[in-house]
């Protein structure tokens, strides 16, 4: 099969259809109210990526309980944030009605911030801890994630995605560091029920076939129990139970898996490869293909193609020409690695790269230098947007280190 143009071809996700294969990641901005609706600066985002004509756009790790959360101004989806929400789709629609809207659903769990919220673990994590959840606990919460799918279903979005990547509370379950003797701990099969149970209470309260239900997945997070690793203390990659995973996911119904890796916390740069080395990029690849081989209908959307850039990366023993975002998406959809491809600090620095990819306007694009300042703003709780860029995000963090080097040259 042809390489050329894979990236332009329309796609079938459960009932619905994706007009390309272009996929916008999630990407947490830190810009709600007080109250975790959409704020001024969220709709500007999402305009710029609806007008940018991805055939999915995936909206940012929505809190599906504002007690428990990593940013401060933190996107949420409880039964006050229904109407606004409701709201904020048919704006988006107004501006582009052919793009699919996903919600990915999140909890915190050992990533909650203790200045605004309360942090809580499965198994306390040196460097993370908090209070450990009781079973009750974890009910209470997968209660918060059924509610937040249904919010999202009579909002009027297309669908959501789980969040089992990262770090978050998914990851937390997941994890073979997960050893604790409880209904979700120990054995995989143990672990694995907390997603498959999630997923089966989703479609069963939903009840809409044309809804569409998947999850974003670290297939590897790179350090000693976390997931895809082969024990709780050894951090050897084995892909059995991430496999297994994605499989029982899609014989309860999932019609899609985000591939992804890493746990952004501790391993950064396998999620989001670094530029100075950013040959982790690959295992991405080799990730894909392993959803793909064993998948049979559910659609594998694959990440981490933004450091690819324009060729202007440190990958070595390849010709600059192919070694592009462009040229891997089409030669990995082509080759059956991945469907689709998602692009995460790609879309901050450019929302309308699909557009002008489709329109034949390649010059036009502002590629992604992965300066991972975007990550930056992120870590510091300030509203994040594209610093190589966005002027406004360039003069924010110019400010936070010169007032952080004024306090330290105080200090000492």
């Amino acid at each position: 099969m042809s390489t050329k143009d894979q990236l332009s071809r329309p796609i079938k996700i459960g009932t619905k259809t994706a007009s390309n294969r272009f996929v916008i990641n999630a990407m947490e901005c830190c810009d709600s109210d007080e109250v975790g609706n959409p704020g001024p600066n969220t709709y500007l985002r999402y305009k710029n990526l609806f007008e940018g004509g991805a055939g999915i756009v995936v909206l940012e790790a929505i809190t599906v309980g504002y007690e428990n959360r990593s940013r401060q101004f933190q996107l949420s989806i409880m039964p006050h944030n229904e109407k606004p929400l409701q709201s904020f789709i048919k704006d988006m629609r107004k501006v582009n009605d052919k793009t699919l809207f996903l919600f990915q659903l999140t909890h915190s769990g050992e990533l909650s911030h203790r200045d605004f919220s309360k942090r809580v673990c499965i198994k306390p994590l040196p460097g993370f801890g908090g209070d450990v959840l009781a079973e009750d606990d974890v009910s209470r919460i997968m209660d918060q994630f059924v509610l937040a799918a249904k919010i999202a279903h009579d909002a009027g979005a297309d669908g959501i995605d789980m969040k089992l990547c990262h770090g978050y509370l998914g990851s937390q379950i997941l994890r073979p560091y997960n050893d604790r003797k409880w209904k979700y701990g120990g054995a995989w099969e143990n672990r694995r029920q907390f997603a498959f149970d999630l997923i089966e209470r989703i479609m069963k309260e939903v009840n809409d076939k044309n809804f569409l239900v998947g999850s974003k997945v670290s297939f590897w997070e790179g350090f000693p129990g976390g997931q895809g690793s082969a024990g709780p203390d050894t951090a050897i990659l084995d892909l059995r139970e991430p496999l297994d995973l994605i499989r029982g996911l899609e014989e309860r119904g999932a019609s899609f898996i985000i591939q992804s890796a890493g746990s952004p916390s501790i391993t950064l740069a396998l999620s989001q490869p670094d530029k100075s080395v950013p040959d982790q990029v690959y295992l991405h690849h080799t990730f894909q293909k392993a959803a793909k081989d064993v998948l049979k209908s559910a659609v594998v959307i694959g990440s981490a193609y933004s450091v690819f850039n324009k060729g202007n990366n440190k990958l070595q023993a390849r010709n600059k020409e192919e070694n592009t975002l462009f040229f891997w998406g089409n030669k990995n959809i082509a080759d059956g690695v991945t469907d689709m491809i998602a692009l995460g600090r790609q879309s901050l620095a450019d929302p309308k790269l699909p557009i002008k990819y489709l329109e034949g306007r390649e010059s036009e694009i502002k590629y992604c230098t992965a300066c991972d300042n975007c990550i930056e703003l992120l870590i510091r709780q300030k509203n994040v947007g594209c610093t190589t860029y966005n002027r406004p995000y360039t003069d924010a963090l110019s400010a936070i280190r010169l007032a952080e080097g004024a306090l330290k040259e105080k200090r000492t």
